[in-house]
C-alpha cells in the first residue's frame, strides 16, 4: 500500500467530481502515471476515471473506510488472473491500494476505450463458471450478511427526511425476519456479489469480462442471480427474451423459487438505500431516490425507476 499527502480519514468530505479529481491528480502522480485528459466515468460508490494517454481505469472509493476491501478486491483479481477466468486485471507495476487524500485508490487495465457491455447471456455463462471455482483460503473472503451491510448504510444516511430513514429501517426490519427464515437451494460459496450486466465488459478483444470485484463474498450463490431477476421482473430493465436467455444458459429460474419475493425485497431496498446515500451530491440521485421511496410507500409499480 502507497500513502499520499492529503486528508487524514477522519476529515475526508463529500466524494464530488472536484474532490475526486483532485485525489485523481495525486495518486497519478505518485504512480507515475499522467492524469491529463482523464475522463470521468461515473460518480457512485466509486469515482471511476478512464486515463486518456494510457489503457487504465482508477477507480477511486467513496467510503473512506474501504481499504480492507480493495485489499481484498486487489487479490481477487491477481487470483482469477492465476486461474485465467476472464475478469478485470490489476495494473501491473502499480502498488495498491493507494492511500491519496484520505480516499482508497486502485488502479485497473481499461477493457477497451469506451463502454461496451456484454449481453445476459454472457454474464449467466460467467457466474456459471465462477460458481464453480473453488476458492484459495488465502483469499480471506467474509462471509455475507445482507442486513449488516443494509443497517451500516442506513446509518450513514445523513442527508434524507427522517420519515424517508424511519421507514426504511422499518421495512428493512422487517424483511430482516423474512429472510432469516428463507430456504436457499443453490450451493454455499463464492459470489461476485453485485452481478448483473452493468459489471459485464466488452474487451477489446471481443469476450466479455467481470468488473467491480469489491464485493467478492462466501453467500447463498442466489445472491448473483437476483439482479437480473428484478431488472426483468420489477423495472423493465431486461426483455423476457433476455431473461429466459439467462435462465437458460445459467441453468435456474430463481423465479421459481419460495424465496424470490423476500430476496427481491431486499435486494431493492438496498438499491434505494444505497442511491440515499448519494442525494446530498447530486440532484439526479436526490431525484430518483425521492421517486423510488414513493413507489415503496405506495407498492407502486417500480417501471419508472431508472438506472444507475
Amino acid at each position: 500500500m502507497i500513502s499520499g499527502e492529503g486528508e487524514s480519514q477522519g476529515q475526508v468530505g463529500e466524494l464530488t467530481a472536484e474532490s475526486a479529481g483532485a485525489v485523481l491528480r495525486e495518486a497519478c502522480e505518485v504512480s507515475g502515471l499522467d492524469s491529463s485528459g482523464a475522463e470521468l466515468v461515473r460518480l457512485g460508490s466509486h469515482a471511476v476515471y478512464r486515463l486518456g494517454p494510457a489503457p487504465v481505469i482508477v477507480r477511486i472509493a467513496r467510503d473512506p473506510g474501504g481499504l480492507e476491501e480493495m485489499e481484498r478486491a486487489v487479490r481477487v483479481a491477481r487470483w482469477l488472473e492465476s486461474e485465467n477466468f476472464p475478469a478485470t486485471r490489476v495494473l501491473a507495476g502499480a502498488e495498491q491500494p493507494a492511500v491519496v487524500g484520505g480516499r482508497v485508490v486502485t488502479f485497473w487495465e481499461s477493457a477497451q476505450e469506451r463502454e461496451e457491455y456484454a449481453t445476459v447471456e454472457e454474464l449467466a455463462d460467467l457466474l456459471r463458471r465462477l460458481h464453480w471455482l473453488e476458492e484459495p483460503e488465502s483469499l480471506g473472503l467474509p462471509y455475507f450478511d445482507p442486513m449488516a451491510k443494509l443497517w451500516k448504510r442506513l446509518r450513514a444516511l445523513d442527508d434524507v427526511a427522517e420519515d424517508d430513514r424511519k421507514f426504511l429501517e422499518e421495512r428493512a426490519g422487517k424483511l430482516a425476519k423474512e429472510y432469516d427464515r428463507l430456504d436457499f437451494v443453490l450451493p454455499f460459496g463464492l459470489i461476485h456479489g453485485d452481478a448483473n450486466i452493468g459489471n459485464v465488459l466488452r474487451h477489446r478483444d471481443g469476450h466479455a469480462v467481470l468488473i467491480d470485484l469489491d464485493d467478492f463474498v462466501l453467500a447463498p450463490r442466489e445472491w448473483d442471480l437476483i439482479l437480473t431477476a428484478i431488472f426483468y421482473d420489477r423495472f423493465g430493465w431486461h426483455t423476457r427474451s433476455e431473461y429466459e436467455a439467462f435462465v437458460y444458459r445459467y441453468g435456474f429460474d430463481l423465479m421459481n423459487w419460495p424465496g424470490y419475493s423476500v430476496l427481491a425485497d431486499l435486494r431493492e431496498l438496498m438499491m434505494v438505500v444505497w442511491l440515499g446515500q448519494q442525494v446530498s451530491g447530486s440532484a439526479k440521485s436526490a431525484d430518483e431516490f425521492t421517486r423510488r421511496i414513493e413507489s415503496l410507500r405506495a407498492g407502486s409499480d417500480r417501471r419508472n425507476w431508472k438506472p444507475f
